[in-house]
């Protein structure tokens, strides 16, 4: 079979429209675009230096993954979200997770996923084993409990399951992740990395079992430890500083 030429137009075109994407997702996220703020296409294009074709593209994908929405007047407005809109998001992935979960445990997981899922958490015991907790240990924590939500998705085995969890955790607060760097510099913070690994154990013993309420149950929870730090971290403008997207929530 002969592989297909991109020509090179369109590998720029598709080069461009990513630079806009990230660029302008960076833009949200860091607070340089205020929630309610009007989006200037020219303003926009001469800032990150792409033409508007990319940047029309960029803002009708990030209307589709929430940071942005129309307007009557025509155009686009960065989103704002209430608390209530945030404590929202993280229910949504855990009842959508706690199924992912169920599904594992009732349909039976693969030995080989399961065994991957095993040295992740191996990886995160050795981890809170450590004498000192340290933001560079957070930092690394971050990406095993990622890659942990991500494998545990992936043993439902569900592609319309795992579109529905991407939409939900499109929003950076409402990924699993989304709390765990704020939560270093909570003064419990080994406390509670503590009890999402065990958590994390239990969820996985329970697929294993084929105890599919189980997981649910326990998954479910676990997203609400979620909840928990960010109720935590709204009453701290240093951990507040350490959650993605944060400039987008208005508080009470």
């Amino acid at each position: 079979m002969t592989a297909r030429v991109v020509p090179l137009c369109d590998r720029a075109s598709k080069s461009q429209a990513v630079k806009a994407l990230l660029a302008l997702r960076g833009l949200i996220l860091a607070g340089d675009l205020r929630p309610g703020e009007r989006i200037s296409e020219l303003s926009i294009v001469e800032r990150i230096g792409v033409s508007r074709t990319p940047v029309r593209h960029a803002l009708v994908r990030l209307e589709e993954e929430g940071f942005l929405e129309a307007i009557p007047s025509g155009g686009f407005a960065v989103k704002a979200f209430s608390e209530d809109d945030v404590f929202d998001a993280i229910e949504t992935r855990g009842v959508l997770e706690g199924l992912a979960a169920r599904l594992a445990a009732e349909r039976g997981a693969p030995e080989p996923k399961l065994r991957c899922i095993q040295d992740h958490l191996d990886d995160i015991d050795r981890l809170i084993a450590r004498a000192e907790i340290t933001p560079t240990s957070f930092e690394h924590y971050v990406r095993l409990n990622a890659s942990f939500h991500s494998d545990l998705i992936d043993l439902a085995g569900s592609r319309q399951l795992l579109r529905q969890i991407e939409r939900a955790v499109a929003l950076p607060f409402a990924s699993p992740s989304g709390f765990v760097m704020a939560q270093s510099v909570m003064p419990d913070a080994a406390r509670l990395m503590i009890i999402a690994q065990d958590q994390h154990r239990c969820i996985l013993e329970a697929i294993v079992n084929r105890q599919g309420e189980r997981a649910e149950a326990v998954v479910r929870e676990h997203a609400r430890l979620a909840a928990r730090n960010l109720k935590a971290a709204l009453n701290s403008s240093t951990s507040m500083q350490l959650i993605p997207g944060a400039a987008l929530i208005a508080r009470r």
